[in-house]
């Protein structure tokens, strides 16, 4: 049985959870989810969690993620998107100097609203089942933030660009605040998330065209997952007693890489073996004065353990 990550790739149509149950079918586990909601028109990479995977999604949702749109302006729908009803459609006489300034006045942060028909939840209820429902829910803005927009092509009304988000932006939101900003409303008519983090849509593998060898030759083990998080390796005799769920000491770790109080890292033995995600009680660069006058204190707090052998 493995356990990790999985780099999807979500074709159009499918929903995210379509995605999840293909994998669970093709593997026979019922321990699979996924690391962000997709909308079903769009495509690109969805990141799964398969067995033990799922115990660390929460810290793949809060990676950046790089999108390509295309958005017809003028163009005034429902969801914000080419699937929802026509509300409206109005002309656009902005000149393409006016609709690129409006753009890119995005870069930044900005308070968004969330569309009605997304995978937000209001008191435990999907916004779009209550809003298939006839229950239109507004929800407060988010502070978002756009990194940066580039690849701009203006081809009459429809506008295409590439931008780098923060976790929880909604590019239908994006598409629909730069139609408003210009007078005339806009519509995201293709959407492809090209990457979150650093795992990008080339690496990613279709899992309704993959045999299910294939899906689980693809699965980054759990000890090469989160690797942007610090490593602390403790000596192998403290493995069994961290598995067991004792908190960590000074004198169980042998090396570890820099980090803050607070800071969540990555816990091996020496043979490699992911053992555990832990809380940081101390600054690394304070543990050496523990060590020196012989201060035997718990330095690191379990959050998860991973016993997979």
């Amino acid at each position: 049985m493995k356990h990790g990550i999985l780099v999807a790739y979500k074709p159009k149509g499918p929903t995210s959870h379509d995605v999840v149950d293909e994998v669970r079918k093709k593997l026979k586990t019922r321990k699979v989810g996924h690391g962000g909601t997709l909308d079903p028109f769009a495509c690109g990479v969805l990141i799964i969690g398969v067995n033990q995977g799922t115990r660390i999604l929460e810290f793949y949702k809060d990676l950046k993620k790089v999108y390509w749109v295309r958005m017809r302006l003028g163009l005034i729908t429902e969801t914000f998107d080419i699937t929802g009803e026509v509300v409206e459609e109005r002309e656009c006489n902005a000149t393409e100097e006016e609709i690129r300034e409006a753009i890119f006045s995005f870069v930044g942060e900005y308070d968004q609203v969330p569309p009605a028909y997304s995978a937000k939840k209001h008191k435990g209820e999907r916004l779009y089942k209550l809003a298939r429902e006839g229950k239109i829910i507004n929800l407060p803005p988010k502070r978002v933030k756009i990194f940066k927009i580039w690849d701009v092509n203006v081809e009459g009304r429809d506008v295409s660009f590439r931008a780098e988000v923060s976790p929880g932006t909604y590019i239908r939101s994006l598409c629909m605040d730069i139609g408003y900003k210009l007078g005339c409303g806009a519509t995201a008519v293709e959407l492809v998330r090209e990457s979150v983090g650093s795992y990008t849509i080339e690496e990613s593998l279709n899992v309704f065209e993959a045999a299910p060898e294939e899906i689980e030759n693809r699965i980054i083990p759990l000890e090469k997952c989160l690797e942007w998080l610090p490593r602390v390796v403790v000596h192998q005799e403290s493995t069994k007693t961290i598995l067991n769920g004792s908190q960590i000491h000074l004198e169980m770790l042998k090396e570890w890489d820099g980090f803050k109080k607070g800071e969540v890292v990555r816990v091996f033995n020496e043979e490699g073996q992911l053992l555990a995600l832990a809380e940081a009680e101390r600054n690394s660069s304070f543990l050496e004065t523990l060590r020196k006058h012989e201060r035997n204190e718990r330095v690191l707090t379990l959050r998860k353990v991973f016993n997979t052998r």
